[in-house]
This record gives C-alpha cells, structure tokens and sequence, in this order.
C-alpha cells in the first residue's frame, strides 16, 4: 500500500485515497452504489435471467453497474421495484425488523362498501399466519368490482392476493405504488428513474439502527 507492503491484517485503508496494490496489480475501483426506481409492467419477472425465456426486468433497465431486484414482484404484479447494487441497504429493506411499509392498489371482484372497512382492517389469519394490513382506504367502489389501496409492512409471498380472497374478493389486478418513502408517482410502466439523493437518504433512514433514527 502506497509502495510498502503490508504484512498484518489489522491494517486500514482507503481505496479512494491509498494506492493499493495486489501482486503488483493495482485494486479494482470499488463500482459505485446506483439506485432506480422501475415501473415493472405486467409480464416480467423479478430477476435479471430466467431458464424459462420470460421477459425479465433486467431487459427493461439499462446501466453500467450490476443491479439487483430489492424484494420481487410477481409476474402479473405491477408497479414499483428499486434495483440497486447496495447490498447491505438492500438485506435492511427487506429485513421483517424495519417493517418496511409497502403500498398496494388491488382492483378485486365484487363489491366492498365503506362499512367494510372495519372488517378488512381487523385482519385475517392466512396459513402461514395473521395478516393484519398498516392501513386500508376504499378508492372505488362498483357492483362488479372494487379498489382498494392497502399498506402492508412486509413482504410475504402473495400476501395481497391472499388477504383479499380470504375476505371473499379475488383480486384481478395488482400493482404496488409505493415502497417505504419512495412512490411510484407518474412514472409509466417500464418506465424507471434514478432515485434522488433525497429519497436515497428516506430509505437509509427509514430502515436505521432504532437508536439512530431521525424523528
């Protein structure tokens, strides 16, 4: 490191500043962290590749750096998805501990009236346990069909869909408009941007050390 070869392991460095060398190669520049925000569209999966030839919603994004899917959408799930290359960010979003809110529009079948709402704010139990949403407000209201925007603050496998079945509406479009602090907005499907340097600093926020958060 800087021309002195460095035998203990106790020793710190830093790559933007100290030359550091391996075998007399210079270190690789660390790639630096990049956070977008995706309208993911009905039909793609979650992931960069898939053995299947789905369309995937790497093809959607095009960026220098390797990003990854924060969570997963399904396939006929649309709306928000942040893709980022910072990994421990990445595992706190997702972490159970922070409870991070994720915000959903469902169009489901039949008619909920306001009256209803009680009943799908008390929750239900699912088979892999109680299902208790943040919040639930009726948007729209038809004799046919209905949508609702319901806030849950994890991310279960098809958690959603199964919370509306088990209180008799099956739903036949989903898309999640807001995930934490960061919303959706006007962004069009298969549209994405780059996140602010706001809304990266609401995320690190949003999921910090209990004792470290702001108020």
């Amino acid at each position: 490191m800087n021309g002195v070869v460095v035998r203990s392991p106790a020793t710190l460095a830093d790559p933007d500043t100290d030359a550091i060398t391996v075998d007399g190669r210079p270190l690789p520049a660390s790639e630096p962290t990049q956070y977008l925000l995706l309208n993911k569209p009905r039909g793609y999966v979650t992931t960069l590749r898939d053995p299947q030839g789905r369309p995937v919603v790497a093809d959607l994004v095009r960026a220098r750096a390797r990003l990854y899917p924060v969570g997963r959408l399904d396939a006929d799930v649309e709306g928000a998805l942040l893709l980022t290359n910072d990994g421990p960010l990445t595992h706190r979003l997702l972490h159970p501990r922070y409870a991070l809110p994720r915000v959903y529009e469902a169009h489901v079948e039949g008619r909920v009236r306001r009256a209803d709402l009680d009943r799908w704010r008390r929750g239900v139990v699912l088979e892999d346990g109680p299902a208790t949403p943040a919040a639930v407000d009726l948007v729209e209201s038809g004799a046919r069909a209905s949508r609702l925007r319901l806030t849950f603050a994890e991310g279960r496998k098809h958690e959603v869909k199964r919370y509306c079945e088990a209180l008799g509406h099956r739903v036949v479009r989903l898309s999640r408009i807001a995930f934490g602090p960061v919303v959706l907005g006007a962004l069009q499907p298969g549209a994405w941007r780059r996140l602010t340097a706001r809304e990266v600093t609401a995320l690190r926020a949003a999921v910090a050390a209990p004792g470290a958060r702001r108020p």
